[in-house]
């Protein structure tokens, strides 16, 4: 058996414990409580540090690393057809594979022990093979015009059923019909009738900007414009996006609805009774300017919520205790009051909320016996006094490089390190990121897509 003291443990389920130590015996959580009950062991001292479950991150796009900050100060759309034809014309599935290395290298290093990935290429599965971590691929699925529907589900039952057999109990996979903007509703029911029916968990984009509401309300503004530049028909298709996900039968899917920014009482009442969940984005949904989404009443409505860094592509890091520290602020800020979400809420949004929001709340998220041993410590260096470790937590420890992190038991961080690291990766990411910026030097007006693209965001 294997003991993790530290100054602070946070189980989220219980109060903190001072001095105190989580073992483990094997993968699983043996005891959690404090130094002086602990059984024997093998004693790994942490010191100065608050251990915590190892953090959820509930939405991101791992493919997507070796953007960071060439898609900036773009309206919603131009950002979309920027990265869509950038990524069609430079980066090969290696470099893809590559990004998506460095996004989990750089999570664990932040302490995210579980990825919910949103993925075109299939390569975030390989990447978390690879690392150790834990976490679902949603496989995505597009395409706007109704006559494509046969074709792109026979493309993603193709995908799921190569990688199918490769799930293990840390990785499984998903499906993403993309978002409303990309996906006709044909291929959203279809999609959702092909997840029930394979028993896969579901991500959809939605509710997310004023662009997209625009499209499926009125059948107007730059998306439309866009998919009818594309010949394809674009006619109002229901009062609120969520209300077409229920119009398509695709709420009975139970999908992981992501953003969710722009839903109104009706809508959530919808998305509580349909036993959805969200991924709240604070930090995309803010830089790309589409707003705060009303998380305190997804919270009143006793709805699985969870933190998603989105793609570095949109938010510039990955750090989800960051993104608990953003989702406290501005509900805060957005209601005019100091209290509407404690740093207890929020660093249960980060971990347990988390976990339930993509269906594995009873493996991980808490630090309770029976449990995954997946776990991080964040030491509190310059960081002291520390008058609540929970308030710490969330207002002070983020930007904070946790200092051993383990996932099932296995540490996948070390003394700050993160072991089994490839030295060369950095040098190939930053080398397709320079491809990036070579291509939008040279690339003429003629070379940027129309309309939205069929395949890819």
């Amino acid at each position: 058996m294997i003991r993790y003291r530290a100054r602070y443990v946070v189980p989220v389920v219980t109060p903190p414990i001072v001095d105190g130590v989580v073992a483990i015996d094997g993968n699983r959580i043996a005891y959690v409580g404090p130094a002086a009950a602990a059984p024997p062991g093998h004693t790994t001292d942490l010191g100065n540090v608050i251990l915590l479950p190892g953090l959820v991150n509930a939405h991101t796009h791992l493919e997507l690393t070796g953007m960071r900050g060439f898609l900036e100060d773009l309206d919603f759309r131009s950002w979309i057809l920027r990265l869509t034809s950038a990524k069609r014309s430079v980066l090969s599935r290696d470099m893809l594979l590559d990004a998506a290395r460095y996004g989990i290298a750089e999570g664990l290093r932040h302490g995210i022990t579980t990825f919910a990935d949103t993925c075109d290429s299939g390569v975030a599965f390989d990447a978390m093979l690879e690392r150790g971590v834990r976490g679902v691929m949603y496989q995505e699925t597009f395409g706007p015009d109704p006559a494509q529907c046969e074709a792109s589900l026979a493309e993603l039952r193709e995908k799921i059923e190569r990688l199918r057999p490769l799930e293990t109990s840390l990785v499984r996979l998903g499906v993403s019909p993309h978002a409303p903007y990309t996906v006709s509703d044909p291929l959203f029911a279809a999609v959702a009738r092909y997840a029930r029916d394979a028993g896969l968990p579901v991500a959809i984009h939605i509710a997310e900007s004023a662009l997209e509401h625009d499209l499926v309300v009125r059948g107007e503004g730059a998306f439309a414009d866009g998919l009818r530049g594309r010949a394809i028909g674009v006619v109002p298709r229901a009062r609120t996006p969520i209300e077409l996900l229920h119009d398509l039968d695709v709420l009975s899917a139970r999908p992981l609805l992501i953003h969710c920014v722009r839903v109104d009482d009706a809508d959530i009442a919808r998305i509580a009774h349909s036993r959805c969940s969200i991924a709240h984005c604070p930090a995309s949904n803010a830089k790309l300017g589409h707003g705060i989404a009303p998380l305190t009443d997804f919270m009143s409505a006793r709805i699985p919520v969870g933190l998603g860094s989105d793609s570095v592509a949109s938010n510039n890091r990955m750090d989800i205790l960051a993104e608990a520290r953003l989702a406290a602020l501005f509900q805060r800020a957005r209601l005019g009051g100091f209290s509407e979400v404690s740093a207890s809420d929020a660093i249960e949004l980060a971990t347990l909320g988390g976990a339930r929001a993509i269906g594995i709340d009873g493996e991980v998220g808490s630090l309770e016996v029976g449990k995954a041993a997946d776990l991080a410590a964040f030491p509190l260096d310059n960081l002291g006094p520390v008058h609540d470790p929970i308030a710490t937590a969330i207002f002070g420890l983020p930007g904070t490089r946790a200092s051993v992190v383990a996932v099932g038991g296995r540490e996948l961080v070390r003394d700050g390190v993160l072991l089994d690291d490839d030295s060369a990766l950095e040098e190939r990411v930053q080398a397709s990121a320079e491809a990036l910026k070579s291509w939008l030097r040279t690339a003429s007006p003629s070379q940027s897509p129309t309309g939205l693209a069929a395949r890819t965001r």
